[in-house]
């Protein structure tokens, strides 16, 4: 299953999968094939990160924009303004400084912009896209005057990830091309109630500006400062019941899938090889006889190349498919349970 098309304008998306090392060898057997391939076949996405970050906040906040940032490419697709062209999660890896990073972008869970199967859905995918749990919950914010909906914020993460979630969470502000002085200076600005949300997250706050880029002692301060919560957490990811469970689910539609493609491709090949075989005992077969048919065979053993052609290309195919494994598991609803509970706790903080 391909993942949606979500692309840059003006710029392509480059396919996941690489060429198969056996392209050049299309009649090789399935077991000197299985000699070549690593056990299981593995998916990158099966080989954890250093660090799995996850971007939440109010539609307009500025989470694509930061991603873009943090990973020092256009990754994500970026409203020009206030708006909000995120409608789905969306993962993207990159290598920032020292650490391999998966960071995911989600649409507004925290403010009215989906619709009821909409929520479960994406809900469904952001927590398969970050199992078996984020190393960072960053909370994006504009500076500015905060809302009755923005105190919300605590209890909205807690609801998405669980109860404990808000000592693996850091605030990231944004639009600090428009701050008129310090961060600490807005911050004192905004009196009271800005202080306890930032307090509740151990005072873990950064600033980016995402007009800049190219400004990568930003982001490798803003990865120093994640760092150091995440040491502070042990080592370890965030991790709950909720996230352990989908993990091994994920693990179960992986294998599930697995089998399916390796049975797909194992008849396939199976077939295409009897296919070839019978068509090269007839070209032995007609240099053999006494009427030699030189067209006839010529014709067969164009054949026989269109053929090994047709099975390069389902070799092709399923190696993508293999490679991409966890992708196409992270995309299914591993527990309806569990998304419609998380929706239903983010529509009662709903004002």
């Amino acid at each position: 299953m391909s993942s949606p098309e979500r692309k840059d304008e003006g710029e392509e998306k480059k396919p996941l999968g690489r060429a198969s090392p056996d392209l050049d060898r299309p009649n090789m057997g399935m077991e000197e094939r299985a000699e070549k391939k690593p056990s299981g076949r593995s998916s990158p996405y099966l080989d954890r990160p250093n660090m799995r970050l996850v971007l939440v906040g109010k539609t307009g906040a500025g989470k694509s924009s930061s991603g873009n940032t943090i990973l020092g490419k256009k990754a994500f697709r970026a409203a020009q303004s206030g708006s909000s062209i995120t409608k789905e999660c969306w993962k993207e890896t990159g290598k920032v400084a020292d650490k391999q990073l998966v960071v995911v972008d989600t649409p507004g869970f925290f403010n009215d912009t989906l619709s009821e199967k909409d929520l479960k859905k994406e809900i469904s995918k952001c927590i398969n896209m970050t199992a078996p749990g984020p190393h960072a919950i960053i909370l994006v914010l504009q500076p500015g005057p905060f809302t009755e909906e923005e105190l919300l914020t605590v209890e909205k993460i807690r609801a998405l990830f669980g109860e404990e979630a808000d000592k693996y969470t850091m605030i990231l502000f944004t639009h600090a091309d428009q701050l008129t002085g310090t961060i600490e200076e807005h911050l004192c600005e905004a009196g009271g109630k800005l202080k306890p949300l930032i307090d509740v997250f151990g005072g873990r706050y950064h600033v980016l500006d995402n007009t800049r880029m190219d400004d990568r002692a930003q982001v490798s301060e803003f990865l120093d400062k994640v760092e150091s919560m995440v040491s502070a957490n042990g080592g370890e990811n965030y991790t709950s019941d909720m996230f352990q469970n989908v993990e091994e689910k994920l693990k179960e539609k992986e294998e599930e899938l697995k089998k399916h493609y390796t049975e797909s491709e194992r008849k396939l090949t199976s077939q295409y090889s009897e296919e070839i075989r019978k068509l090269k005992e007839t070209i032995e077969k007609l240099k053999e006889s006494e009427h030699k048919k030189d067209k006839r065979i010529e014709q067969l053993k164009e054949l026989i190349k269109k053929k090994d052609r047709q099975l390069m290309e389902y070799r092709r195919f399923f190696d993508e498919k293999y490679r991409n494994i966890r992708l196409e598991a992270e995309q299914t609803d591993t527990d309806e349970n569990i998304s419609v509970s998380v929706c239903a706790r983010l529509r009662r903080l709903r004002i």
